[in-house]
């Protein structure tokens, strides 16, 4: 792989050029390399996008309402239900490059889906495999910064089965490189439902820092590391924001025109909400993210959330201006 990535000009850039996906160079021909992302809902659409002109792409999903998404976006949709032994021959040998977007299995502090889903790849000769795990994994952190060396510690049920898959796939013949990631939005990834309800947050002197990422820049960033990660090397994938949650809540509501959401004390919120929805209050951290940039040579599209959502409502208002 050449390490000096193209620019949209065609001109070849010096290193430290940032990695930039969409100016990958088409190579449509017979024998295309072919890559597997297990889980191909909204994040791997916005892959298979950026990657269909350069792989033959196969993505598996769960039900068949999400195959004319991943056959629009360009890739082959397969039905593949990860909690059904019956479904294991379905991507045996497909692809030797693989994605793992599929979330963990529902119950316990193992994850029985990554154990399935590497006994279906037994027999395919390993290249290289991303997981993306979650930030949660290091568990509370009282708003202190974080960085990958950092060990986890992991609160819910859901980060230890995220860290029991890593450590899985990382110690597999796969040798899977790790991204954490954080809160997801973007474009149809709003809590919008969340607002409407008026579900209180914390008072500023109670509320936890959480830790964000543009869709489109998560998307980016898997395709980076696919040419760029090295074998189990663990990557925090997030921009520069530093918010509470209660200050993400107030930006959202602000952009899309409703009511701020009303600040409780703890107790009252546990009174309200109960203590399992509410569970992820308890953990605060500040993600670093030198790694990504240093290593993947990742520029982030949207450096942070104001940027992020100032982008929807371009996107919105060049929607209107044309249906006009």
């Amino acid at each position: 792989m050449n390490s000096t990535p193209i620019a949209p000009d065609g001109n070849w850039r010096p290193q430290p050029a940032p990695f930039t996906p969409n100016a990958l160079p088409s190579r449509r021909r017979l024998g295309q390399p072919r890559l597997l992302i297990v889980g191909c809902g909204d994040i791997g659409v916005r892959i298979v996008a950026r990657l269909r002109d350069r792989f033959r792409i196969f993505g598996t999903i769960a039900n068949r309402t999400s195959a004319d998404a991943v056959r629009a976006a360009g890739a082959v949709p397969l039905l593949l239900d990860l909690d059904r032994r019956s479904k294991e021959s379905r991507i045996s040998a497909l692809a030797r490059r693989v994605i793992i977007l599929a979330p963990t299995s529902p119950h316990g502090r193992r994850d029985a889906r990554a154990r399935r889903l590497l006994r279906m790849l037994r027999y395919v000769p390993s290249a290289k495999m991303l997981y993306l795990s979650t930030s949660g994994v290091y568990g509370d952190r009282g708003g202190a910064w974080t960085d990958e060396s950092t060990a986890p510690t992991p609160v819910s049920e859901r980060a230890q089965r995220r860290l029991d898959a890593e450590s899985l796939l990382r110690a597999s013949r796969w040798r899977a490189a790790v991204l954490r990631v954080p809160g997801i939005y973007g474009p149809g990834r709003l809590p919008i439902e969340r607002l409407r309800r008026a579900v209180p947050v914390l008072l500023p002197g109670q509320d936890v820092i959480t830790n964000h990422i543009h869709a489109d820049d998560l998307a980016r960033a898997c395709i980076a590391a696919l040419f760029r990660a090295a074998p189990t090397r663990t990557y925090n994938v997030v921009d520069d924001s530093e918010l509470y949650v209660g200050q993400y809540l107030d930006r959202v509501a602000d952009r899309i025109g409703l009511s701020r959401p009303p600040r409780v004390s703890w107790d009252e919120l546990r009174a309200a909400a109960g203590d399992q929805r509410v569970s992820f209050l308890r953990e605060s951290r500040r993600l670093k993210n030198v790694r990504m940039k240093r290593e993947l040579r990742l520029r982030l599209q949207y450096s942070d959330v104001d940027a992020g959502l100032a982008a929807m409502d371009e996107a919105a208002a060049t929607r209107s201006t044309k249906q006009a």
